[in-house]
């Protein structure tokens, strides 16, 4: 009798878990890998982050290069300041140390900050809000619009997009990013 004969079993290739799956690459772009160390494990973390709303209104042509840069700097500068964290509890604070010390950037920042929102109008303004909300904490124009609005009424999005084409507009003037172009 002849004997059976052993097939090799062929195992389903496994996903490699660092990368985004098939899926969601075809429904945005993503932005060059980050690499952190895991706080606990000490482990590599990479992280993947999707392309956020000025790279989106950027790559359609809503804005101009100098008004993503005038929103990219605002972003940065209100992460510099740790503004989305300044409400401490009172309990959190311990005799001699302070929880909400700032460095002398962080000061700086939270400075370019104020007067960036002071051009804007202050923050019961629509431009104020939507550069706090959406250049600052990182929300979606749609989130924004719907949740916070202005006033607290909720916007229809394409209305706040407009909001943030002007914001950014305002901001790129603020900055000094605008460029003007030179009679011949």
């Amino acid at each position: 009798m002849a004997a059976k004969r052993n097939r090799k079993t062929t195992q389903p290739p496994r996903d490699d878990l660092s990368k985004p799956t098939k899926w969601r690459l075809q429904h945005g772009g993503f932005s060059a890998p980050g690499f952190d160390a895991d706080p606990e494990t000490g482990a590599v973390v990479v992280h993947r982050r999707a392309v956020d709303t000025l790279g989106m209104m950027l790559a359609n042509g809503t804005i101009t290069q100098e008004m993503h840069d005038a929103g990219a700097l605002f972003g940065t500068l209100f992460r510099k300041a740790a503004i989305e964290h300044v409400a401490t509890s009172a309990f959190l604070r311990m005799p001699g140390r302070r929880v909400d010390h700032l460095s002398e950037t962080g000061v700086h920042a939270r400075i370019k900050i104020a007067d960036a929102m002071d051009v804007l109008g202050g923050h019961d303004t629509a431009a104020g809000s939507c550069a706090w909300h959406v250049l600052g904490t990182g929300a979606s124009v749609r989130e924004w619009a719907i949740r916070r609005g202005w006033g607290g009424k909720p916007v229809a999005p394409p209305q706040a997009q407009g909001m943030l084409v002007a914001t950014l507009s305002v901001l790129t003037a603020h900055f000094g990013l605008v460029v003007t172009p030179r009679a011949a």
